[in-house]
């Protein structure tokens, strides 16, 4: 199930998108007759559709009686050259907000659509695919609503809401016991603690320490090997993550792996954006 979206946050992005592109005024759309007319958005490629109600509301700013009838809903499949919505509005409205309205909509489907390609790499697998906060800035939100909408499950939405301790905040404690220590000590809302480790020594100290969940960083399939072994001779429950320049062919080497996740900064940085049209329909 998608999560609620908040709705102040997708009308201020809006908002700041139609600003930034109308500035002072639309010169070409005050040139049109503006009689309500009806649009149809396309798809140029299959994708997963994910932003509807960015595209809405970029409308609906401009025009709050246009009205949409959809062909299909966030999160599902898209085939190539598919009539997607149907928008009937006021002509200036639909001309000034078109290109603020396809760009959430491109932007958006492209992170479901390059999340759900990797999701299908890891069908019949209980390993979960995790987004990270690699994302564009303003769109932190948006994006991991996205990844949701491709099948993934979200990391940590910022610094607020889960602890990670990489390898400067282990530097600044002194070391990786000491680092997990003050996280214990200081942490009282059962937040689960994970630690970021790049050597086999690293692991053993983080395993010793308790943490809740390793970080493997950009570690190989025989490396990950050696710490599922060291994990299962401690007794360990400690959860696995595997991170660090995932493609697709790494995340097929790591299926076979007692892992738990897998984190992607890929899904929401490393995206082409689907193409979309809009046109009017003739009276």
């Amino acid at each position: 199930m998608l999560p609620n979206l908040p709705l102040q946050n997708i009308i201020q992005q809006v908002q700041n998108s139609l600003s930034e592109d109308i500035g002072h005024g639309d010169i070409s759309a005050s040139l049109v007759n503006n009689h309500v007319i009806e649009a149809k958005l396309i798809s140029r490629e299959t994708a997963i559709l994910c932003g509807s109600s960015w595209f809405e509301q970029c409308f609906l700013q401009l025009d709050p009686e246009a009205t949409f009838s959809w062909s299909a809903s966030d999160s599902d499949e898209l085939s190539e050259n598919q009539q997607v919505c149907l928008i009937r509005g006021k002509a200036q409205a639909i001309l000034t907000a078109e290109r603020s309205a396809i760009n959430f909509l491109q932007t958006l489907s492209a992170v479901a659509t390059v999340t759900n390609s990797f999701i299908k790499l890891l069908s019949n697998t209980s390993i979960k695919l995790l987004d990270t906060r690699k994302t564009i800035p303003g769109l932190r939100v948006a994006q991991k609503y996205a990844v949701k909408c491709g099948g993934g499950y979200n990391h940590r939405h910022g610094l607020y809401d889960g602890v990670l301790l990489k390898e400067n905040h282990i530097i600044a404690a002194g070391g990786i016991d000491k680092a997990i220590e003050n996280a214990r000590n200081r942490i009282s809302h059962g937040l689960k603690i994970e630690i970021e480790v790049e050597t086999l020594s690293e692991v053993e100290q983080a395993l010793d320490a308790k943490a809740d969940i390793l970080l493997l960083d950009n570690m190989s399939i025989e490396m990950m090997e050696n710490v599922i072994r060291m994990k299962k001779n401690k007794g360990s429950h400690t959860l696995l993550e595997a991170s660090g320049n995932m493609n697709e062919d790494k995340i097929i080497g790591l299926r076979q792996l007692e892992i738990d996740f897998i984190s992607v900064g890929a899904v929401t940085k490393n995206i082409q954006s689907i193409d979309f049209s809009l046109r009017f329909l003739e009276n």
